[in-house]
């Protein structure tokens, strides 16, 4: 089979999204060219900011290689399934343009798996996959005629919903080495969370694990990227000296928490490539974040969200540092990686004089504490579904008016001007 994997040219214009804004790697789609690779099947691999082209563009060059089925990703990379657009508007565009012309349609990303008759229905593909989608790519691929016999996958019949199984996920602790793009690498000036310096070469995105051990109320990666795995070192060293060797100089490392690994600190170290984190530093001891700074990491992003114990327990956090030995864990940590950032949220029952007072006090040490900005209730977070229960045809829409209601500011990357959602997917919505 021939199948096109797809990244679209996103636009996020009138959005709430608080990710970054700039391109990353398609981990997702790069793991599903692998396995369909593997498999027999022919890969077409496209990203609309990397191939630079518009979702005309794309949807062009698929219906030009006659594929057989073409993937279309709903969130811009696995960095971002945990904070994703709510609006479907951009791969509800490029499927428009395909116009019919790429086969069977297929969704992956996290409007499908946690939400999946909406996202069918906006989107109009023939199929959403429902959770971590590289192995169901490919075996949607291996099905061939009877793709409903899938695992993992949900489709609309008549308007009534189907779905197959429970939402997949992949082993990926022996997931092998992803090889880029030499032109793709060598347009990604972009270093994710990078702040010491200015990038001097391409940067590139990797993961080293996979879930979370916590379930952190405000987190969403419910139905998706949940237990906890780590993936096997050789393959990633391998994968990273790939990069290296195709000019990347910076490596993020996507994981929803980057544990305290020290073979994989060890290798690093000789290694000349720099890299960034999101992590925990209650989970650090002082002797692996010195270790984590021989090793080349230049970026931590911090999750301390409340800065009392009482706000942390109400998040589900689980931490048992008090909110000053956590500071100093911080301060700690900024004498040996350049940049520190310490997450803060909005939490009702923190003191805001106590907020101004804390962040002053780790900026004069160097570390940067952000101004608390409030959260969208996601659809597969436990905070929505111990507001409206489990998420229905509604869900995102339901969150949206409660995040624009609720909040009369917003992240300072966020447009300052939000609409509502059923503006945004004005084109998705049936007439």
């Amino acid at each position: 089979m021939r199948v096109a994997l797809v990244n679209p040219r996103w636009s996020f214009e009138h959005s709430i999204y608080f990710g970054c804004r700039e391109a990353h790697l398609p981990l997702e789609l790069g793991y599903a060219q692998a396995m369909l690779r593997a498999c027999g099947h022919d890969v077409l691999l496209l990203d609309g900011q990397f191939d630079r082209l518009d979702n005309e563009g794309l949807a062009e060059a698929i219906a030009e290689a006659a594929v057989d089925m073409t993937v279309v990703t709903t969130a811009p990379t696995y960095l971002f399934w945990r904070c994703a657009q709510p609006e479907l508007r951009t791969p509800r565009h490029l499927l428009d343009a395909l116009d019919g012309r790429g086969g069977r349609t297929v969704a992956v990303g996290p409007h499908g798996s946690v939400t999946p008759a909406p996202a069918l229905a906006k989107l109009g593909a023939d199929i959403v996959v429902r959770g971590e989608c590289e192995t169901v790519v490919a075996a949607l691929a291996d099905a061939g005629a009877d793709p409903r016999r899938v695992d993992g996958t949900a489709w609309l019949d008549d308007g009534r919903l189907h779905t197959r199984g429970l939402p997949a996920a992949a082993a990926f602790v022996d997931q092998s080495a992803l090889l880029w793009p030499d032109h793709w690498l060598a347009r990604h000036d972009h270093h994710h969370h990078r702040f010491d310096a200015r990038p001097p070469a391409p940067g590139a995105e990797v993961e080293a694990s996979r879930g979370c051990p916590y379930s952190c109320t405000f987190c969403a990666k419910l139905d998706y990227r949940d237990a906890y795995r780590r993936r096997d070192l050789p393959p990633l060293l391998e994968e990273i000296d790939r990069l290296i060797g195709q000019g990347v100089d910076y490596l993020y490392f996507i994981d929803e928490i980057f544990l305290p690994q020290k073979p994989l600190l060890e290798a690093l170290v000789p290694r000349d490539v720099r890299f960034g984190i999101q992590t925990r530093i209650d989970l650090w001891p002082e002797p692996m974040l010195e270790l984590l700074g021989r090793a080349g990491c230049v970026s931590i992003e911090a999750g301390v969200e409340s800065l009392t114990g009482e706000g942390r327990a109400a998040l589900d956090k689980k931490c048992r540092m008090s909110t000053d030995a956590l500071a100093l864990r911080l301060v700690f940590a900024r004498r040996h990686v350049p940049f520190v950032q310490a997450n803060l949220i909005a939490t009702a029952g923190d003191d805001p004089e106590l907020v101004a007072a804390w962040r002053e006090r780790l900026r004069a040490e160097g570390v940067w504490a952000n101004d608390p900005v409030p959260l969208f209730c996601y659809p597969s977070s436990p905070d929505y579904r111990r507001r409206w229960g489990e998420p229905d045809a509604d869900a995102w829409e339901r969150a949206h008016d409660h995040y624009l209601e609720e909040f009369a500011r917003f992240s300072d990357i966020q447009d300052q001007r939000p609409a509502r959602l059923r503006e945004l997917e004005a084109p998705c919505r049936p007439v």
